[in-house]
């Protein structure tokens, strides 16, 4: 190997890399919990499908337009030269990392700012036009934003001067207003107005929030490329932007429904590492927890608006992230120390400087991923069809797969416990009622399956 290469921060980042792809599977979890049981397989095989597909994209074009070379020198989007890493071999360098490490690195940051979009049209998305979408999206908006943020030439980063530590524009930002879009194409749920979406299994949101909790912070820290004081400085700022959230949003919770429920406490930890991922490496641990409280407040009040202009964001993705990463982003402005970048924000002798350039970032990344995703979302609605018939909310899924069985054993025993020779056998006659019939095999199956009908039609 070179002399530059580097055995500490590859395997660092080798680490990180797993972490991060193990938070696809918790966030599949996280929003399989959440949705009515007929639509849990759907947001997992949504989620799962973007493994798959965004891998195979990202190494066939995607990687290359968002970090070889720089075309025009604007730093807008890459050259295209390194399609399927063309060139590139198992000892080719990126900086002191190997160049296939950290194109596997990135690879799942796209999978998770496509993954999340999901939400936002959860149970309502035909899986075929899902596919497409992942596909075209990611080459499409995802590779020039990273370009833009993650690539030391990019216009955000190099022209303009804003500052982004991990991923606030291109993941966060970036995956709220494209749901944002998406959900405007997709046609909304008939209810969505009248009636609160219930999560159908709060410890799967639990064990969701737990993957990615444990995955956010090789996303944070690994972003540093290196296990020196940048990586310290993130791992320890997830955390207090989680704890601060976790204080803030349960509040609000309390104040505006009078209770508070473990789906929020689980929004409101993901809510503050969404807002820390731009500035875990840019402030100090005080600003991290500051960041984190008002992420909580900003994002439980947040997720409400979509009622307010009837845009059916299901699982609260534009609330949640998309407000999040606003709310990270602005907070480098204020809090910015200097540690990492040599920039310093308002609060700490910066001046407004560093705070507008903030702001334009926030708003170029937002507007250009809102237009592009709406652009693509409308081909593909108009070609092949994006929603799925009104009538999908009323049926248990697409196929027979069910996420869960409702015919409990309970259930059973009640509707067979007066056949002879069930459950219960061996009682005298006069226990199964005077003038009773016992109930036919026949009868008793159709009561099972008019039993599970309804239950299912109730989720």
């Amino acid at each position: 190997m070179p002399p530059s290469y580097d055995s500490g921060d590859t395997a660092w980042l080798l680490v990180s890399t797993a972490m991060v792809l193990l938070m696809t599977p918790g966030l599949a979890f996280f929003y399989g919990g959440m949705v009515r049981t007929k639509h849990v397989l759907v947001m997992l095989k949504m989620s799962f499908a973007c493994l798959c597909v965004v891998s195979v994209v990202w190494f066939a074009l995607g990687y290359s337009l968002a970090f070889s070379g720089d075309v025009g020198g604007v730093g807008l989007i890459g050259d295209a030269q390194q399609g399927f890493l063309h060139g590139i071999g198992p000892k080719t360098l990126h900086g002191h990392i190997p160049t296939y490490v950290f194109a596997t690195f990135q690879m799942a940051f796209a999978i998770i700012t496509v993954a999340l979009i999901s939400g936002s049209i959860a149970g309502r998305a035909r899986m075929s036009a899902w596919l497409v979408f992942a596909a075209v999206w990611t080459l499409v908006v995802y590779a020039p934003l990273a370009h833009w943020v993650f690539d030391p030439r990019g216009w955000v980063v190099h022209h303009l001067g804003a500052l982004d530590f991990a991923g606030g524009l291109p993941v966060e930002i970036n995956s709220g207003f494209a749901g944002l879009a998406v959900a405007t194409v997709v046609r909304g749920r008939k209810d969505f107005r009248r009636l609160e979406l219930r999560p159908n299994n709060v410890p799967l949101v639990a064990l969701g929030l737990a993957l990615l909790w444990f995955g956010w912070f090789g996303f944070n820290s690994g972003s540093a490329l290196t296990d020196q004081g940048a990586a310290a400085t993130a791992l320890i700022n997830t955390q207090l932007g989680a704890a601060g959230a976790l204080i803030t949003w349960p509040m609000v919770e309390k104040w505006r429904a009078g209770q508070v429920t473990m789906t929020g406490v689980c929004s409101g930890a993901v809510a503050g590492m969404v807002a820390i991922t731009p500035a875990c490496g840019e402030i100090s641990p005080v600003g991290a927890l500051v960041t984190g409280l008002v992420a909580g407040v900003v994002c439980a009040f947040a997720i409400t608006l979509k009622y307010r202009f009837g845009v059916d964001d299901t699982l609260d993705v534009v609330g949640v992230h998309g407000w999040g990463g606003i709310t990270g982003t602005f907070m480098v402005g204020l809090f910015a120390t200097a540690q990492v970048s040599g920039r310093k924000g308002l609060f700490y002798g910066g001046g407004w400087d560093q705070l507008g350039k903030q702001v334009v970032a926030i708003l170029a990344c937002a507007t250009f991923s809102f237009l592009a995703t709406w652009l693509i979302a409308k081909a593909i609605d108009v070609t092949i069809g994006f929603s799925t018939p009104e009538s999908y909310e009323n049926v248990p899924g697409a196929d027979e797969e069910r996420a869960y069985d409702f015919r409990t054993v309970s259930q059973i025993a009640d509707l067979t416990e007066d056949r002879p020779g069930a459950a219960g056998a061996g009682r005298a006659p006069a226990e199964v009622g005077a003038g009773r019939r016992a109930p036919s095999d026949a009868e008793v199956v159709e009561r099972i399956r008019r039993l599970v009908k309804e239950r299912n039609a109730d989720r």
